[in-house]
């Protein structure tokens, strides 16, 4: 008799605690001083973060010219490669902290350990590329994460309507930084060293990532840590258009970082001036900027996987349709700011779609699994496109404009089977 009671106030706890994360589901601010301070702050998270991964198109050039030159150009787009696998892979983890503990002790982890790889790959020396493995490659890699993952999650607390907008708009903080970053490095190698130019971009890390820890708040009340054995959500792969989603997001970012690195020597292979080549890279990130937020603003009028898919499709086409046949400055112009747009696109969406099947309770940790295959084909996609430049002719730098637009066009085609399965209804919003 007395064990009814029991039974009953622990199943009433169960109800108030559903009750209680259904209606926080439901209600969201949809902006407001906090919403809108966190998309600031989660903005310089991704300028200083995803602004120093987008930059290693200048790092790579720099290092094949001479810093590393005893070394092929795929073992260097290894260093690059490695540091965007490690954040996919760091995903799985620091999404569920972030849904335990919410950002306040994710942030301080991902500015210190990104100031300490930044400090240390400033004292590398030439010719030692396990130097420039650890530092850049590793360490950054790993730390990155507790940065950027908290960074889009926290902003998906406080949107629902407009939350593809808010992603684009903190998406576009990459872009952002992959304008100004690349810029500031190619200037400031020749200036202060590669040391010094360093050791700037720490102290740019360390104030983005100072300011954001200010003015971002979570919005969910934290909870206790999970079990170890439930702190990997797998669960969301057993859904077949979250599955579908993320086997097509792998596919294209096989090729997806291939113009992001050789656009500049493909460049170079045909003679563009200095005074355009190394801008390129930043004209794709910098369009990139426009893509995201329109695209952002696009995918909450029209449907996520509606903008996702063409979005995708039309990276790919521009890959073999103009950055292949390119052979000078104009096209290869035209091809970085478009390219740059769409490819902005998905890079924006694609959170934002893995958003819209995912319950909020469960969206850091939904979304850092989702990022986990798709590691994979970051580890090995740049690093496959530097293995057909062996000798650096202009042929082989074709076959690496092929395999990037392949792989983005298959991907795409599994997006929309990921499209279909939300609903046949093509005209629906999704």
């Amino acid at each position: 008799m007395s064990k009814t009671p029991t039974l009953s106030a622990e199943s009433a706890s169960v109800d108030e605690k559903r009750s209680l994360n259904a209606a926080q589901e439901a209600e969201y601010p949809e902006g407001g001083l906090r919403g809108w301070l966190a998309v600031a702050g989660s903005f310089l998270v991704y300028f200083a973060s995803f602004g120093v991964i987008n930059s290693f198109g200048v790092f790579q050039t720099f290092y094949a010219d001479g810093y590393l030159s005893n070394y092929s150009p795929t073992v260097i787009a290894f260093i690059g490669a490695l540091q965007i696998t490690l954040l996919y892979v760091g995903g799985i983890v620091i999404g569920p902290l972030f849904d335990a503990i919410g950002a306040k002790y994710l942030y301080p982890v991902g500015a210190l350990g990104s100031v300490l790889s930044l400090v240390a790959l400033s004292f590398t020396r030439p010719q030692h590329i396990y130097q420039q493995f650890l530092s850049q490659g590793i360490l950054f890699g790993l730390v990155v994460g507790f940065g950027t993952y908290p960074a889009l999650s926290v902003v998906g607390q406080y949107f629902k309507a407009k939350r593809a907008l808010a992603m684009g708009i903190v998406a576009a903080g990459s872009s952002v930084g992959g304008v100004c970053l690349p810029i500031m490095f190619s200037r400031l190698f020749d200036t202060i060293g590669f040391a010094w130019s360093v050791r700037v971009a720490a102290l740019i890390t360390l104030f983005c990532y100072g300011v954001a820890m200010l003015i971002s708040r979570t919005r969910l009340p934290t909870k206790p840590l999970p079990p170890l054995s439930q702190l990997i959500d797998f669960d969301g792969f057993k859904d077949p258009r979250y599955l579908t989603l993320a086997i097509g997001s792998v596919l294209v970012n096989l090729g997806l970082y291939s113009p992001y690195y050789y656009i500049e020597p493909f460049a170079i292979q045909y003679g563009v001036s200095p005074s355009v080549h190394v801008y390129l890279l930043s004209m794709i990130n910098g369009v990139s900027f426009f893509g995201r937020i329109i695209g952002g603003q696009l995918a909450d009028r029209y449907g996520r996987m509606n903008i996702l898919c063409p979005a995708t499709l039309l990276s790919g086409i521009l890959c073999l349709a103009l950055w292949l046949p390119s052979r000078g400055a104009v096209p290869l112009v035209i091809f970085a700011c478009t390219y740059g747009f769409f490819s902005g696109i998905f890079i924006s969406v694609s959170a934002a779609a893995v958003g819209q099947i995912s319950p909020v309770d469960r969206l850091g940790a939904r979304i850092g699994t989702f990022f986990l295959p798709t590691a994979i084909a970051t580890l090995v996609g740049t690093p496959i496109g530097g293995s057909f430049v062996k000798g650096g002719t202009k042929d082989e730098y074709h076959h690496v404009a092929i395999f990037a637009g392949v792989m983005i066009v298959g991907g795409s085609i599994l997006l929309y089977v990921s499209r279909v399965l939300c609903s046949r209804n093509l005209r629906e919003k999704w």
